[in-house]
């Protein structure tokens, strides 16, 4: 089976292409800029120029391709080409997998999408969801909450340099994910028939607040976090004030999204069928605990390597 992955340089498309050359696929890569995309040639992918930008660029990436991955999303800070890149270019590129008759499209969605239409991405998310439903391109959609991957910027990083960590009020409950273990139900969708034509709520085997991601953070790391929090009123304010100026737009987006984590929602979903209907036994995925252990001991390991080099440089110029 030959598959094409868009987004293949992103945080789970990486982790896609990995997986799908380690169990034998034959992997191409749409990118647009090759040189930064170099690694995913020397892992094994072929790296074939396209753009969603430019809908032309597309159709010559489908020759000889049996599945897709689209695990693309654009920054939601870059409304200049969030409409561009999210909309007309994944509508072009449902019609050229329709066009070369595909057998199967998997789609790397949103979780709670339908509750936040207010926000662009959310929006059109939601509207690719429905374009696919209504083509004639068997597809699997996938919505993520939210990855392991992105809490270290946000929670451990902050910690070991001491500074602040930006929070708000406790209202939502996330089950993150590893990428690794995403990867791992969108290859099984390919050898499961049943999981055409069907819309999963992908969410890991814990939901986590933010208090209790810092409590772990700083256990790991032996020191205490600078914690601040912002008022989700002031937020709203700031959002409403902002969206009166063009220059504002990219901003309002964030700060939209800083909302949906701040609502009184559940970013958690029963996965036990899930798990069941995709053979994957929830022990075999990769716990947060785990992961940033795993994280924590590295980072220390090389502080530490580090320090003692600066001590040596010390001492020798001493003698």
């Amino acid at each position: 089976m030959s598959l094409l992955i868009v987004g293949g340089t992103g945080t789970l498309g990486r982790q896609i292409v990995r997986q799908a050359l380690n169990e034998g696929y034959q992997v191409r890569c749409l990118v647009r800029n090759i040189r930064k995309a170099t690694f995913l040639k020397e892992w094994g992918a072929e790296l074939v120029y396209g753009d969603l930008s430019l809908p032309e660029t597309i159709p010559p990436c489908l020759i000889g391709i049996t599945s897709v991955i689209d695990a693309s999303t654009s920054r939601p800070n870059d409304l200049s080409s969030l409409k561009q890149v999210d909309w007309y270019g994944k509508l072009a590129l449902i019609k050229s997998a329709q066009t070369a008759n595909i057998n199967q499209f998997v789609f790397c969605s949103l979780m709670n999408l339908e509750k936040f239409s207010y926000i662009p991405l959310m929006q059109m998310k939601k509207g690719i969801e429905t374009k696919l439903e209504q083509s004639t391109i068997p597809y699997t959609i996938f919505r993520l909450s939210g990855f392991y991957q992105g809490l270290i910027g946000q929670y451990a990083i902050p910690i070991l340099e001491n500074q602040p960590i930006w929070i708000t009020n406790e209202n939502t409950c996330v089950s993150y994910m590893d990428t690794q273990d995403i990867a791992k139900f969108c290859l099984k969708s390919l050898s499961l028939p049943e999981t055409k034509n069907q819309t999963f709520a992908l969410s890991g085997i814990k939901g986590w607040v933010s208090s209790e991601i810092i409590n772990l953070c700083e256990q790991l790391a032996g020191q205490k976090a600078e914690v601040s929090k912002i008022p989700i009123l002031l937020l709203k304010i700031a959002r409403q004030f902002l969206s009166f100026f063009q220059w504002g737009e990219s901003i309002t987006d964030r700060l939209a999204f800083v909302e949906i984590l701040n609502v009184e929602d559940n970013f958690t979903k029963s996965t036990d069928n899930i798990y069941g209907l995709f053979k994957i036994k929830p022990e075999d995925l990769l716990s947060l605990e785990d992961y940033f252990q795993e994280y924590f001991i590295k980072i220390l390991k090389r502080l530490k390597d580090i320090n003692f080099e600066d001590v040596q440089k010390q001492k020798n110029l001493i003698l």
